[in-house]
């Protein structure tokens, strides 16, 4: 059994550095970890129809290492180059732990730890990745490359227990008692603070008034996130219920299609302006200060195909915000279905539409619900205890795997 007074070296890989619940994971665990570790921030660039997070990093002090030719687009010669580039980054820098986060830099980054014999090889799954998201075939391959770099990790992480039950009993990309559940972390105190003064901002940039009830959609403007389904309920509700206001934060390749789409259901709709009864509709795009979108909202919707953990539901509840979501991936463990949050299927429409109306026409049951949600959420997803949870993993793994702290 070797021994080490020097500090524990953590290589973190993440795919790329977009605006995500992720990135403010590999973000806190790289500033936060205590002083007997000492981490190495890598990852790959964002697709240009993704926000930067470059101003969470820079908040932190942290200098991450970006490998240019890693991106989420599978290129088997970018993706060689951008294995060789961790290959010899593990060489230099020598971790006692490389744990890597989502798909790409899983694949990439578990590759060259065993090659490297790293003693100890974590990977955090942050989506429900087999669902939704690629072909038959596709997924078929994926799972078993999974399969592969799990037999060789020392632990695979979920970040919930539904993530858990689907990876080991429906998937089986590993065992049960090989995987450990950590779920995410966030500095949710900006989503308590100053929120009258934030809710004034934003309400006076779209000119609200305060009887108008704004209700919002934050993500990527990417299929998997299904705002199509956003736009039926706008097009549904919105001329029964003109106080309402409707918001969709967020950039992407569905872009252009979604305005299409609400075009031709009739919607009135601005780009970075205010609504009005004429447009109730504005697509804000990316906007970075989001503890003011949240405190500027009434009530925040999700319609996903599938999700991993969402950031936004969190955000939201911190932010004492009631919340309407479809029930797929990680969602129910999050929520407090008929307390915090209304949810329905992917294909119920109506139910969704009723659900945000319920919502529209009652300040009352939006306060309640608000306040549930916050209670929910406030300790459980602190950054705080996302460190503690890791400390905790790292040393007990680093002990049964030969290296004394």
């Amino acid at each position: 059994m070797s021994s080490t007074k020097e500090k524990i070296r953590v290589l973190r890989i993440i795919n790329r550095f977009n605006l995500g619940g992720p990135t403010f994971n590999v973000a806190y665990l790289s500033k936060y970890l205590d002083d007997r570790f000492e981490t190495l921030l890598v990852g790959g660039i964002k697709d240009e129809s993704e926000a930067s997070s470059e101003f969470i990093t820079d908040s932190l002090g942290l200098k991450p290492k970006t490998i240019s030719e890693m991106k989420r687009s599978i290129s088997l010669s970018a993706d060689w180059r951008s294995y060789k580039e961790i290959n010899q980054i593990i060489k230099d820098f020598k971790p006692h732990i490389v744990h890597t986060h989502a798909a790409k830099s899983g694949t990439l980054g578990r590759l060259a730890a065993i090659k490297n014999d790293v003693p100890v090889i974590l990977h955090t799954f942050h989506g429900h990745v087999f669902h939704s998201y690629f072909n038959r075939i596709k997924t078929t391959i994926f799972k078993v490359i999974e399969r592969y770099l799990a037999k060789h990790s020392t632990r695979i992480i979920a970040i919930s227990n539904i993530q858990k039950k689907e990876l080991g009993e429906l998937h089986r990309i590993a065992s049960p008692d090989r995987i450990e559940v950590v779920p995410l972390g966030f500095d949710l105190s900006r989503f308590q603070e100053d929120q009258s003064q934030k809710r004034a901002q934003f309400r006076a940039t779209y000119n609200l008034n305060e009887n108008d009830v704004a209700v919002g959609i934050i993500g990527r403007l990417v299929p998997i996130k299904n705002h199509e389904m956003f736009l039926k309920a706008v097009a549904n509700i919105s001329i029964a219920n003109p106080k309402a206001r409707f918001f969709i934060t967020g950039d992407g390749e569905s872009k252009q299609h979604l305005l299409g789409v609400a075009k031709s259901l009739g919607i009135g709709y601005t780009e970075q302006a205010p609504p009005s009864q004429e447009s109730p509709l504005c697509f804000t795009s990316w906007i970075r200060e989001i503890d003011v979108v949240m405190a500027g909202l009434d009530i925040v919707s999700l319609c996903s195909l599938n999700e991993g953990t969402p950031v936004s539901l969190i955000e939201a509840q911190s932010a004492t915000k009631p919340v309407v979501s479809t029930t797929v991936g990680g969602i129910e463990a999050i929520v407090i279905e008929n307390q915090s949050a209304l949810l329905c299927s992917v294909e119920d429409q109506g139910t969704f539409d009723a659900h945000l109306e319920t919502l529209i026409l009652n300040d009352a049951k939006r306060q309640e619900m608000g306040e549930v949600g916050k209670r929910h959420v406030i300790d459980k997803y602190s950054y705080v205890r996302l460190v503690s949870d890791m400390e905790n993993l790292y040393s007990t793994l680093l002990r049964e795997n030969g290296v004394v702290i």
